[in-house]
């Protein structure tokens, strides 16, 4: 065997365990993908969240079951509305969210609210404001953001002023007597955070 074979079995010997280990990458990086890619097509998908939601509040009581037949909807009816449905929920303990399209932390923070209300949502009304905001960009935010519970519509900050709110978001805790327990002004900078004021102030 002469020089010129010996050097081109030796880069041989080399090259294979080389390309071996590039294709085992490369699987690994088209599995990673692929997997990626599933878990970004169920994470966008609001009707499976809304399936979700039904299976997840099925038991709700009659007055929390009517609330939640109209998920996702923006309600018109102001602060009067506002306060009528917090008279048709005596009884519960409420959970309110003021939030807008066009605000970073409510987008930061709403899938703690998403995440709770289907965990908490047959023992605590949970409603929303959606304040100073267009209806377009609210219902285009709520695609991507599936409530189970719907939210007033609030574009001249009559609700928000009542509460003397100081910014968005913030979340207002009601007994179940009705009165107001708690304002968070604010954004929850974790589902726990959220859970434990639920836990302390709603009831």
């Amino acid at each position: 065997m002469n020089h010129n074979q010996r050097q081109m079995r030796h880069r041989a010997k080399i090259l294979i365990p080389v390309v071996a280990i590039a294709a085992v990458v490369g699987l690994g990086v088209w599995a990673l993908a692929s997997r990626d890619g599933q878990d970004d097509s169920e994470a966008a998908n609001p009707a499976s969240a809304a399936s979700d939601y039904e299976k997840a509040l099925a038991d709700a009581p009659p007055p929390l079951a009517a609330l939640y037949e109209q998920g996702d909807a923006i309600i018109d009816g102001g602060l009067d509305g506002y306060e009528a449905q917090l008279t048709d929920l005596r009884g519960h303990p409420v959970v309110v969210n003021f939030w807008a399209s066009w605000c970073g932390p409510c987008r930061f923070e709403f899938p703690f609210f998403q995440s709770l209300a289907a965990e908490r949502g047959t023992e605590v009304a949970f409603v929303g404001v959606d304040s100073d905001d267009a209806p377009a960009a609210a219902e285009t935010f709520l695609e991507d953001f599936p409530l189970p519970f719907p939210s007033f519509g609030d574009p001249d900050k009559q609700i928000f002023d009542e509460l003397s709110l100081r910014g968005l978001p913030a979340t207002a805790f009601y007994d179940s007597g009705g009165e107001l327990a708690f304002l968070k002004q604010g954004p929850y900078e974790s589902e726990t955070d959220l859970a434990a004021d639920i836990e302390r102030y709603a009831q």
